[in-house]
């Protein structure tokens, strides 16, 4: 049995959780987890104030250790490995929870594992399904992130895609925020999506058909400014046709990587997976299972406690780490900004989100 304590605080929610990674379930792979939401605090604002999320983090995080190995009635000696998130994320956040897994480390002499958050999103897949095998085709949408990676192991990522602009989850919360409809958004929008049509309202699809690999959506989400300043449309209107087409451009976009991938002998794509925030969103999913049936392929997802952030994908990935051998020395940095795939080519325009 290998039982990692995982850390979580790299946006706006507080997570801890212990993983055994010789569970052969999810119930069983999960012994404890604990999470903390800010939304109260950030609400008044329309978002994430990361002065704010810091200071949270500070205040739960070292009670929120101590409960979660209470919940499984283990200690500190108990655990073969503490693994933290060390980036990329809002910095001040990230510092508070790779500072306490140092210290939980240092304290009780284990090794300390720095985890990639969007590592952690992209292995959480394998954590909920033990079925799922390298290498597959990870589509990775969030609040900051929109990629398709090719997942050849741990540690072995490949970018095909990323935005040039906004990820797909700021589009939805930007939406959310342009129709009065509070924070987090991207639930909001998809409920009121649900009351209206679709193809209402003419919003563009921004490189669709064009042969480009990356995302777009600040063309969208200024789109739908227009439509609600217009005053013509219905908000729900506008919300179901938002969504609409961002899916349209998600669903584009994917179907080029696995055209890509299909090409790539020896790739050997497994399966088409979807993580992040954004994953929890059952239109998605639905358009994503078509997608997946088109290439004979399985869709996994995980379940949409684990799509957004949280400490079990956090202990997972260390778990995958450690078993492969990897640790990380006590001087190891926070990260506000860490790419998967750090050989990727620039895109024009991506800034932080290559």
């Amino acid at each position: 049995m290998a039982l990692i304590l995982g850390i979580e605080s790299s946006c706006d929610e507080t997570a801890a959780a212990i993983v055994d990674s010789h569970g052969d379930t999810l119930e069983t792979r999960v012994i404890a987890q604990r999470i903390a939401s800010q939304d109260e605090a950030h609400r008044p604002y329309g978002g994430v104030v990361p002065e704010i999320a810091a200071r949270a983090h500070a205040e739960v995080l070292a009670p929120m250790v101590g409960a979660v190995l209470a919940d499984a009635g283990m200690t500190l000696d108990d655990m073969d490995a503490i693994a933290a998130t060390a980036g990329p994320g809002l910095i001040g956040g990230v510092m508070v929870g790779l500072v306490t897994g140092k210290a939980l480390a240092m304290a009780a002499g284990k090794p300390l594992i720095g985890i990639n958050h969007l590592e952690g999103h992209a292995l959480s897949p394998r954590l909920a399904d033990p079925a799922l095998e390298f290498p597959y085709l990870l589509l990775l949408v969030s609040g900051g992130h929109c990629q398709l990676l090719e997942v050849r192991g741990v540690g072995n990522y490949r970018r095909l895609a990323t935005t040039i602009d906004d990820a797909l989850g700021e589009a939805f919360d930007k939406t959310a925020k342009i129709l009065g409809l509070g924070y987090p958004g991207g639930p909001a929008v998809e409920r009121l999506a649900r009351e209206g049509d679709g193809a209402a309202v003419p919003l563009p699809r921004p490189l669709v058909g064009s042969g480009e690999p990356h995302f777009s959506f600040a063309g969208l989400k200024s789109a739908v400014m227009r439509a609600k300043a217009g005053g013509q449309y219905a908000d729900a209107d506008i919300a179901a046709s938002f969504q609409q087409a961002a899916l349209d451009c998600v669903i584009d976009r994917t179907r080029g990587a696995l055209d890509a991938t299909a090409g790539d002998e020896g790739a050997g794509i497994t399966a088409l997976v979807v993580a992040g925030g954004v994953a929890a969103n059952s239109a998605l999913r639905g358009a994503l299972v078509s997608l997946a049936a088109d290439y004979g392929l399985p869709l996994v997802a995980p379940p949409p406690k684990l799509c957004t952030d949280n400490a079990a994908m956090i202990g997972w990935a260390g778990a995958e780490r450690f078993a492969a051998g990897h640790v990380d020395p006590l001087d190891l940095p926070a990260r506000p900004r860490w790419p998967l795939d750090a050989d990727a080519a620039p895109v024009r325009g991506a800034g932080v989100k290559a």
